[in-house]
């Protein structure tokens, strides 16, 4: 603000010196004039600055508000997100349990009359099996007896010949 003033004090100066009526009191009043006029430049700028700070302070304020209430909401819906996603995954996993439970007893259930129906298959064939090979046994022992018997008898009759 020094400079500012005695660069405008040099300035009336050589403008004063360089007039035909030189005067000391113009000078001293065109002195006194820039020096009001710097003084209310720089209390206006002041004033501006001031008024720009508050504006910046205020924008601020709003700003952080603005912010933060878009946090908290972001929060609280990243919250309820997590809520929904764990419940979904409690109701799902209960789900694929309870499913996986009734296929394991659908398909024990299956297995076991499978086998049991397999068993009486077997079984009843075994069965079967035994009944024709001593069904074939008693035939075979009839045949060779018969045979054994008419092959005696002949020889019997062929030796009393």
């Amino acid at each position: 603000m020094k400079k500012v003033i005695i660069t405008s004090v040099a300035m009336a100066s050589l403008l004063t010196l360089g007039q035909a009526d030189f005067s000391i009191s113009d000078m001293l009043k065109d002195m006194k004039d820039a020096a009001l006029t710097f003084s209310s430049d720089a209390k206006d700028t002041v004033s501006t600055i001031k008024d720009g700070m508050v504006e910046v302070s205020k924008s601020a304020e709003r700003t952080t508000t603005n912010v933060s209430n878009n946090t908290k909401d972001a929060t609280i819906k990243i919250s309820d997100d997590m809520k929904t996603m764990e419940a979904n995954t409690s109701s799902h996993a209960k789900t694929v349990a309870t499913d996986i439970s009734s296929d394991t007893k659908n398909s024990l259930k299956t297995t076991t009359t499978d086998l049991k129906d397999s068993a009486v298959v077997a079984s009843t064939d075994m069965k079967d099996s035994a009944s024709q090979v001593s069904s074939d046994i008693k035939d075979t022992v009839k045949s060779v007896s018969s045979d054994t018997t008419t092959s005696v008898k002949t020889i019997s009759d062929a030796a009393n010949d």
